[in-house]
């Protein structure tokens, strides 16, 4: 999960340890003296036998965590990288700019600044995890929200060659995982590399955030 977040007064974790009793958190948000947190976290129904955290530049990080079944041992990798911090005024300002008039040069410049911003550092970000995913000794998939679409540099340099999108394996179409912004915007992303059949993927929407969630069976390959 991306933007989980657990505090003392609510203590999010404890709701999945029953089914999942292993667990890895970035924390990569810590405020009132470290009693709210906020990162992403995986959870395990297995053991977890290694961990890892490399930090951005600027807030947040990529982590794993190398989970063990049977004989087997693969690395999970999970990250939030940059978004556009739009706020509800920006989403305003966006409606504002399909008006000819000063107002709307002024929500344009508004607009392109965060979007300068987060495209450079999402590129830096994912020049990061290129290099880190790259030097997984075992199977593995790297998920999370890229906040970019799939013609981006930003998935293209971190799929490569040796992985596979989830999506385009058993399903067709552009697709959506974000619903806030546009009709279809799919910027959440499952990828494992080649060692892995998929099975199946699903996107299920329980109105529970302005994201899908995403689903995917996964075998590894003998």
């Amino acid at each position: 999960m991306q933007e989980f977040n657990n505090a003392s007064n609510a203590d999010n974790i404890s709701l999945f340890k029953k089914q999942y009793p292993y667990h890895y958190f970035s924390r990569d948000y810590l405020r009132a003296n470290g009693t709210y947190q906020s990162g992403c976290i995986i959870f395990s129904r297995f053991p977890i036998v290694d961990t890892g955290q490399i930090q951005y530049p600027v807030a947040e990080s990529l982590i794993y965590a190398d989970i063990v079944k049977g004989e087997d041992t693969i690395r999970i990798y999970t990250t939030h990288l940059q978004s556009f911090k739009f706020k509800k005024e920006d989403y305003n300002d966006i409606e504002k700019i399909k008006e000819q008039d000063d107002e709307s040069l002024a929500a344009s410049k508004s607009i392109m600044r965060k979007m300068k911003l987060a495209f450079s550092r999402r590129g830096v970000q994912a020049n990061i995890v290129k290099e880190e995913i790259d030097k997984s000794p075992y199977p593995s998939i790297i998920c999370g929200d890229f906040n970019d679409v799939p013609n981006s540099y930003t998935y293209f340099h971190i799929k490569g060659d040796n992985r596979q999108d989830a999506f385009l394996q058993k399903s067709f179409g552009i697709g959506r995982s974000f619903i806030a912004l546009a009709p279809t915007l799919r910027i959440d992303y499952i990828l494992p590399t080649r060692q892995f059949d998929v099975k199946q993927f699903e996107m299920v929407n329980d109105d529970l955030s302005d994201h899908i969630m995403l689903v995917t069976d996964l075998v590894l390959k003998k």
